[in-house]
C-alpha cells in the first residue's frame, strides 16, 4: 500500500475528527457561559462563620511565592483562620517567606510545620500528613503553594461547602503568567482555553467527577472518615483520589463558578513540556478512555496533518482555518465568562501544536518528573520513585 492510497482514507478521519473538534470548541463555549452565569451559594450576614485551617505545602523558593501566600492571608473573612505551613528540609528557602508573611501579619495565626519524615513516594501527601497534626479548626482547606485568590475567596467557598450534600469543594482554576516571556503565556493559554473548558464539559455532561488541588475544602470530620491523608501516600493524582473518597461518604464534590488564578512561571520550553506531560500522563491514568477520547479536541493539529498529505484539497486547509476561529471563540468566552485578561491570540496555532505533540508522546511511557524528583506511574496510578524501580515488583495500591 502506497503514500496515497493511505492518506485517501487517513485524511478523511482526521477531518472528519476535526470537524467533530469544531462542533466541540464551539460546544465548551457555551457551556462555559452557562457555567458561569449559576447561581451561586452566600452565607447569611448574621450566620457564624466556621473556623477554618489553611494546609499550604511548601518546596522551595518558586517565583511569586510570598505574592502567592499573600493573597491567602488577605481574606475578608468573619470567621477563625488558621494557616499551617508545611515544609520538609530545616535548609528550605521557603522558610524565609514565611516569616516575612509573619512579619507582615502578626494577628494572624501562621503556624510553620518542618519534618522530613517521608509516607509515602507522594512527597506532597507526605508534607501534608506531618501538617495534619497541627490542623486546629472544623473546616480545613487545602491549596497548592502557586495559587492566587480574591479576599473572599474564603468566604466563598466555606458558602459551598455548607450547602446540603456537600463533602467537598474544589475550584476551577485560569492561568496567571509570572513573566513576560512566552512559555509563562503558552502554560496559561493551556489553563484557560483546553484544561477549563474541558473540566466544565465533562461536569455539565456527567462525564468527569474532578477534584482539583487548586482547592479542597472539607470538614475536619470528613478527612477523618476517608482515612487521613496517609491514605493517599502513593498516589499520583492525589487530588483526584481525595475527590473519589468524599464522594464515597455520600456527597458531591462542589465547583464554585468562579475561578482562581494558578501561577505560571515557565521561562523555558523543557519546563513546560515536563508539567504539562506530568498533567497529561496523570489525567490518562484516572480515566484512560476519556484522555484518548480527547483527541478530538486537537482540531487544528489534525486539521493540518490531513492538509500536509499527498493529494489534499484546499478543504483541509479551510477545516484548519474553522479549527482555529473556534478556538479563538472558545478563548473569548473563556475570558469573557470569568473577567479575564486577553491572551495572545497569535500563541493560539502555537499552543495547539505543542498540546498535540505533547499528547501524543503522553502515551510513550509512564516517566513524570515532580518537584525535581524523576517517578514512574504504574497502571493502577500508583507514583513510584524511579530509583526504586527494578527494587520494587510492585508498589503498594491504595
Amino acid at each position: 500500500m502506497d503514500l496515497t492510497s493511505i492518506s485517501d482514507w487517513i485524511s478523511p478521519l482526521l477531518l472528519l475528527t476535526a470537524l467533530a473538534g469544531c462542533v466541540y470548541g464551539l460546544m465548551a463555549a457555551a457551556m462555559t457561559g452557562r457555567f458561569a452565569r449559576r447561581a451561586t451559594p452566600v452565607l447569611p450576614e448574621s450566620a457564624e462563620r466556621p473556623s477554618v485551617t489553611i494546609l499550604k505545602p511548601l518546596c522551595g523558593m518558586e517565583p511569586n511565592l510570598y505574592t502567592n501566600l499573600e493573597t491567602f492571608c488577605r481574606q475578608d473573612y468573619a470567621g477563625r483562620v488558621q494557616i499551617v505551613f508545611g515544609v520538609q528540609k530545616a535548609t528550605d528557602p521557603a522558610i524565609e517567606t514565611v516569616e516575612r508573611l509573619r512579619e507582615a501579619f502578626p494577628a494572624l495565626r501562621l503556624d510553620l510545620v518542618v519534618d522530613a519524615t517521608q509516607h509515602g513516594s507522594n512527597r506532597k501527601v507526605s508534607n501534608l500528613i506531618n501538617m495534619s497534626e497541627r490542623i486546629d479548626h472544623e473546616v480545613v482547606v487545602l491549596a497548592d503553594s502557586d495559587m492566587v485568590v480574591k479576599p473572599d475567596y474564603l468566604e466563598r467557598v466555606v458558602a459551598e461547602l455548607s450547602q446540603p450534600g456537600v463533602t467537598g469543594v474544589t475550584c476551577l482554576y485560569h492561568g496567571v503568567p509570572a513573566n513576560r516571556g512566552v512559555f509563562a503565556h503558552l502554560s496559561a493559554l493551556a489553563i484557560d482555553v483546553q484544561f477549563a473548558p474541558n473540566v466544565i464539559v465533562g461536569t455539565t455532561l456527567g462525564l468527569a467527577n474532578p477534584c482539583f488541588g487548586s482547592t479542597i475544602a472539607l470538614t475536619k470530620a470528613s478527612l477523618e472518615a476517608i482515612g487521613g491523608f496517609r491514605t493517599f501516600k502513593d498516589d499520583l493524582a492525589d487530588d483526584y483520589a481525595i475527590g473519589e473518597a468524599l464522594r464515597k461518604l455520600g456527597g458531591e464534590v462542589a465547583i464554585p463558578t468562579f475561578t482562581i488564578g494558578h501561577t505560571c512561571v515557565d521561562t523555558e520550553l523543557s519546563g513546560l513540556w515536563k508539567h504539562e506531560l506530568r498533567w497529561n500522563r496523570t489525567i490518562r491514568n484516572v480515566d484512560p478512555a476519556g484522555y484518548a477520547g480527547s483527541v478530538v479536541t486537537h482540531a487544528f493539529p489534525l486539521a493540518l496533518i490531513a492538509a500536509l498529505m499527498p493529494n489534499a484539497g484546499t478543504f483541509a486547509l479551510a477545516v484548519a482555518a474553522l479549527a482555529l476561529a473556534c478556538r479563538i471563540v472558545l478563548c473569548l468566552r473563556v475570558e469573557s465568562a470569568f473577567g479575564l485578561t486577553p491572551h495572545a491570540y497569535w500563541l493560539l496555532p502555537i499552543r495547539d501544536m505543542l498540546s498535540f505533540i505533547n499528547f501524543t508522546w503522553s502515551f510513550v511511557s509512564g516517566a513524570v518528573t515532580w518537584k525535581g524528583h524523576d517517578y514512574r506511574v504504574v497502571a493502577d496510578g500508583t507514583l513510584i520513585p524511579d530509583h526504586a524501580i527494578g527494587h520494587e515488583t510492585r508498589a503498594t495500591s491504595v
